[in-house]
């Protein structure tokens, strides 16, 4: 069993409230959350406007597994969430 925790970082330039951030950010659970191997939540930054951080834990047969899921989430998120990612963090545990 292998387990990656991927945290990314976004800039939210120009937003003015936690409502729009929800609306931006949104979707981020439903997209992933879904899926058996992985977990994800919001994890820093909760209260700014500007910026949110949220993790990833993805859980795998094989290393190869879980890095192939690793950038299928990162390519996912840098397509379809309208934030700047600032950076990225993998850890394998």
């Amino acid at each position: 069993m292998h387990i990656a925790i991927l945290t990314l970082t976004f800039a939210l330039a120009g937003c003015r409230s936690l409502k729009e951030k929800r609306q931006r950010m949104g979707g981020l659970h439903a997209r992933f959350g879904n899926t058996p191997s992985v977990a994800v939540c919001e994890s820093g930054a909760r209260e700014r406007h500007d910026a949110s951080e949220w993790t990833f834990v993805i859980v795998g047969l094989s290393k190869r597994e879980v890095e192939s899921q690793c950038r299928q989430i990162e390519e996912k998120i840098e397509r379809t969430v309208d934030a700047r990612v600032m950076s990225i963090e993998r850890e394998f545990v």
